[in-house]
């Protein structure tokens, strides 16, 4: 799976630099993972500006400005939630386009208020305001599987996001 995960990351690399588009990242349970794998290749730093590692949820009402209550009436693991980090991502690192990830990986962190949300629960968004992509995991395979399964996930959207935001750039690379 290590070698797939480089392959698309070159692939998304590619597609970012024909593009002229800029990327961050806003990750909670992968703690920066997909970040990792996008600055592993070579010229990542033309449309890579940055990532936030927002384990707490303070960390994601004040630097990627998810509202409390959003937390509150969805929980921190909700397709809600996810929705307002890549929003706030393209803010804070004023970019094109964000990847965002927030979930239970195990095998604790569901408190009291978040009981309802089971662990392995992980959403992953990939997008813009214009334009938002999201997924759910919701199989439990033990803390390393489910991180390994979030970050897969998240670099497979955001490659497929990408060929169809630039249509013309996957022809030009196929011709």
């Amino acid at each position: 799976m290590e070698f797939d995960l480089k392959l698309i990351s070159k692939e998304i690399n590619e597609k970012m630099w024909n593009a002229h588009k800029t990327l961050s990242t806003a990750e909670s349970c992968t703690a920066g993972r997909v970040s990792s794998l996008i600055t592993a290749v070579p010229g990542s730093s033309n449309y890579f500006r940055g990532g936030l590692v927002c384990y707490q949820n303070d960390i994601k009402e004040d630097l990627l400005k998810v509202k409390p209550e959003t937390i509150e009436n969805h929980t921190v693991v909700s397709e809600e939630v996810v929705r307002e980090m890549v929003l706030g991502a393209n803010a804070l690192f004023k970019t094109d386009y964000a990847v965002a990830i927030t979930g239970f990986a195990g095998p604790g962190g569901a408190d009291n208020a978040q009981s309802s949300v089971t662990i392995g629960t992980i959403w992953v968004a990939v997008g813009n305001k214009d334009r938002m992509v999201c997924q759910v995991l919701t199989e439990d395979c033990g803390r390393e599987r489910n991180v390994s399964s979030a970050v897969s996930l998240a670099m497979h959207m955001l490659r497929d996001y990408l060929k169809e935001e630039f249509p013309e750039v996957v022809e030009e690379e196929e011709a």
